[in-house]
């Protein structure tokens, strides 16, 4: 089970990052396996994902060249969720824009279907898995 564990978080990893594969072909491989939740972070370049059975794997990847924002701006953060819910850009570009509204990583809970965003001094923006009960919840909003 181990090696198909790294095998196939590795493999949806890299094929994310190569727009190979969507959101939900990964969640669909990551819970055939077992996988509970993983946790993007930009600021060390890794995703590191958790099985049901505790054990977890760090996958190291090259991220698009993109400043992260000091202000945390969910409005943004939202608005790059629903444009790749839409398939109207990459995951490179929804990492760009995320990073761009001061997000440094982000957890999927895929056993919570949720995702919580979050930024430098502790703001979230936590977006439900479309047609999960109540679809965003914000703490912190941008500045517009």
């Amino acid at each position: 089970m181990e090696s198909e564990f790294i095998r196939t978080t590795e493999e949806c990893s890299h094929a994310a990052i190569k727009n190979e594969i969507t959101f939900p072909e990964v969640l669909q491989r990551l819970t055939e396996i077992g996988v509970e939740r993983y946790h993007a972070d930009y600021s060390r370049h890794e995703i590191t994902y958790y099985h049901s059975d505790g054990t977890s794997h760090v996958v190291s990847l090259t991220p698009p060249q993109a400043e992260i924002g000091l202000e945390f701006c969910a409005d943004i953060i939202e608005s790059a969720v629903k444009q790749s819910q839409q398939n109207e850009h990459t995951y490179n570009d929804f990492l760009r824009k995320t990073m761009r509204a001061g997000c440094v990583g982000y957890f999927v809970q895929i056993t919570g279907k949720q995702v919580i965003y979050f930024g430098r001094n502790g703001d979230t923006h936590v977006e439900r898995f479309p047609g999960s009960v109540g679809d965003r919840l914000a703490t912190s909003l941008c500045d517009s």
